[in-house]
């Protein structure tokens, strides 16, 4: 507990003793052939650490905040940093999603500074060539669509589009169009050219798959003809740019679409009849979903089964992915030979230096990824991108933040943060790291917040590498104090004598139903058990036939119908949105919610709100027609919006007056006790106030750097 006592000092009860300063000690053995150098074709990786193709919300229109995102990972120790998907020709584009663009010459100098970056510090730079076909239905262009064979466009969004077939003449200006990208991304300095064949995204994999290629002549029907494409285009570069740049093919480990998907079965037939097509097999998961899945529904090393035994069919090398995280099973990967190479795209996002944290033995300083895919929602809705885990991801050039180090402390000496949840914990963290005197003070007897409550919930147990991942650098630092059970009011702060004030309360879910559908709270009969997540995370649980009202719309609501329905509750889950846990399709885990909760039994009430809480139902409506449709229930948990705790924040600045005898400067508030929000937006919070603690006011300027179009000359 955090206490006063006179001469405006601090006393100390109850505090935790943090850990002496661990020394740096050398690798371990085990993790030596992480280290060992990579042939891929005529170019040489340094270490078996390998950042495949991943998007960012930035492409085109943020090139230099993708370059130096990028560049970090570089100076991180990655041996092989790969771009983007990047459209190689106009004719085919994903708009509205916004991807890299190597269309024309113009693109180059673009390009050529992202490499630059990822070779800085001795990473071979990678670029990945795509050609979206049945995927780009081409808004921004206009052009019409070519596929492999005639089809609607598959999107996310079911765009009324249709492609129309690749004729033999389109081929050919096809395989010339990848041959000029190769010579354009030779000029930028790339070392190593993906050609995108998976996740259903690439056209090598329409030419693969029978889902995709319903083509009678020598494109199509069997496996050797529909290999062609890629054998054709493969020599096609090799003859053009081979002699210096290594060609990889990223293609589908299975599709899982039955039976006219491409099957790893018949993957495995492909490589084996193409032994050394590419210079490097690069293998994934047949839709993203599966690949990227969340940590919820996909564990580490995931596709192990899927790829095992396909580095024996062919001599040269084979990466694969699977949120790797552990030393130990990226180890286990290469000494098996199941792999040659470790790829890593969210965990290269949650923490860029990993390689080299394992290189100097630093193995607990891994931020790992959680797996809560926020960095993938940063493409979907065509914004930058975030990691929960890394709150620098994407700030490397426009805030100038770097994930290791910290700018350097100001005048002021002492900071009290209120709050240890994912917020509080990374104020405290980064302010420590700039060289401020941190107390923490938290009302509870945990670390984490809500973070320390969620990580209880079904399939949420990643996200506590959060709390685990902050609390282990707090300890480590010799100015830090922290405090438990400290419940803290404006008069007893005022009374401390720190100098900055940090309020990181975080918030609490409203049991009114106000959120989207509701803005004043709605007719509740005070006989029908009504509760909210704050309650079932607390551990009172409801029983009997449950109505869960979704308003919230991302993950919560269906991770505590999963909950209940386990429990033994019949669950009704009730939301006014077309989906289940809609916002969750940017996290691609949507489809996997809606299945797993129709398979345990749980009843799925779309297009539906709730008006009113009754004694013994609710009170349902039609989102188009308002009909009214009762539903019994012994028990409602309503997820509708949060509350800030802010109580104290605002009984500060009720006494402004006090704070320069107090010898306080400054009092803010962060995370979800300003605005609650999903936990990335809390840990970006607790970094942003960190770093600019004593900054200098920058008045009405921008607080980041932005990237703007040149006019073209009339």
């Amino acid at each position: 507990m955090l206490t006063q006592r006179g001469l405006g000092g601090w006393a100390f009860f109850a505090t935790i003793a943090p850990p002496a300063e661990m020394e740096h000690t050398l690798r371990d053995p085990r993790y030596d052939i992480l280290f060992e150098p990579l042939k891929i074709g005529p170019v040489t990786a340094k270490n078996r650490f390998y950042q495949v193709p991943h998007c960012n919300g930035a492409g085109y229109r943020d090139p230099s905040a993708a370059a130096a995102m990028r560049g970090i990972k570089s100076e991180g120790g990655w041996g092989v940093i790969f771009t983007e998907q990047t459209e190689m020709h106009h004719t085919s584009e994903i708009t509205p999603f916004i991807e890299l663009r190597l269309w024309e010459d113009k693109d180059i100098p673009m390009l050529a500074r992202m490499a630059d970056k990822m070779k800085e510090h001795g990473a071979l730079a990678g670029i990945q060539l795509a050609y979206s076909g049945i995927n780009g239905p081409n808004f921004y262009t206009k052009e019409v669509p070519l596929a492999v064979s005639p089809g609607p466009i598959r999107t996310f969004t079911n765009d009324p589009v249709q492609a129309r077939a690749l004729t033999k003449d389109d081929i050919k200006d096809l395989r010339r169009w990848f041959v000029n990208a190769a010579k354009r991304a030779k000029t930028a300095g790339f070392d190593l050219i993906c050609l995108y064949g998976a996740h259903g995204f690439g056209i090598f994999q329409h030419f693969l798959s029978r889902a995709t290629n319903m083509r009678d002549d020598e494109y199509g029907g069997s496996l050797e003809n529909r290999a062609r494409f890629a054998r054709e285009v493969i020599e096609d570069m090799r003859a053009a740019v081979g002699d210096s740049m290594g060609i990889t093919l990223r293609v589908s480990l299975d599709e899982t679409i039955g039976d006219l998907g491409f099957s790893n079965a018949e993957l495995r037939d492909f490589i084996e009849m193409n032994k050394d097509l590419p210079d490097l097999w690069d293998l994934a998961h047949g839709t993203w979903e599966d690949c990227s899945g969340p940590s919820r529904f996909k564990g580490e090393a995931a596709q192990e089964v899927l790829v095992t035994g396909i580095r024996e069919l062919s001599q040269k090398p084979v990466v694969g992915v699977g949120r790797f995280t552990s030393p130990d099973v990226m180890a286990r990967m290469l000494r098996s030979g199941t792999l040659d190479a470790i790829g890593c795209a969210r965990p290269s996002i949650a923490d860029p230096f990993l390689p080299q944290k394992i290189a100097e033995g630093r193995i607990d300083d891994i931020r790992e990824c959680i797996g809560c895919n926020i960095c993938i929602t940063g493409d979907m809705t065509m914004s930058i991108s975030r990691c929960t885990q890394n709150p620098t991801f994407m700030e490397e050039w426009r805030k100038g933040w770097h994930p290791e180090r910290m700018n350097a402390k100001g005048p002021s000496q002492s900071v009290l943060v209120v709050g240890a949840g994912p917020a509080g914990l990374e104020a405290t963290r980064a302010l420590a790291e700039r060289g401020y005197d941190v107390a923490l003070a938290e009302a509870g007897t945990v670390l984490g917040g809500r973070v320390a409550k969620e990580r209880l919930l079904p399939g949420l147990s990643a996200w506590g590498r959060v709390a685990d991942y902050r609390a282990y650098q707090i300890g480590k630092k010799t100015n830090v104090e922290t405090y438990f059970d400290s419940h803290l009011d404006a008069a007893g702060i005022l009374e401390f004598g720190f100098q900055h004030i940090c309020i990181a309360t975080g918030s609490t879910w409203r049991r009114d139903g106000v959120s989207r559908q509701h803005v004043v709270p709605m007719p509740i009969d005070p006989l029908m058990p009504v509760f909210t997540p704050d309650d079932i995370m607390a551990g009172r649980l409801p029983s009997g036939d449950v109505v869960i009202y979704d308003d919230d719309h991302y993950y919560m609501g269906g991770v505590l119908a999963e909950l209940l329905q386990n429990k033994g509750c019949a669950v009704t889950l009730v939301t006014p949105s077309a989906y289940v846990s809609d916002w969750t399709v940017n996290t691609l885990e949507q489809h996997s919610i809606h299945r797993r909760l129709a398979l345990m039994g749980v009843e799925i009430v779309l297009n539906r709100g709730v008006v009113a809480i009754g004694a013994d139902h609710v009170d349902t409506n039609c989102t188009y027609t308002d009909k009214i449709t009762a539903i019994g229930a012994q028990a409602v948990v309503v997820v509708a919006s949060r509350v800030a705790n802010d109580a104290v924040f605002h009984g500060l600045m009720a006494r402004q007056a006090d704070w320069a005898d107090a010898g306080i400067r400054s009092v803010q508030r962060i995370g979800d006790a300003e605005a609650p929000g999903p936990i990335a937006w809390a840990t970006y919070a607790g970094h942003r106030y960190a770093r600019g603690l004593d900054g200098p006011d920058i008045g009405d300027a921008l607080p980041f750097r932005r990237e703007i179009t040149a006019l073209a000359a009339i």
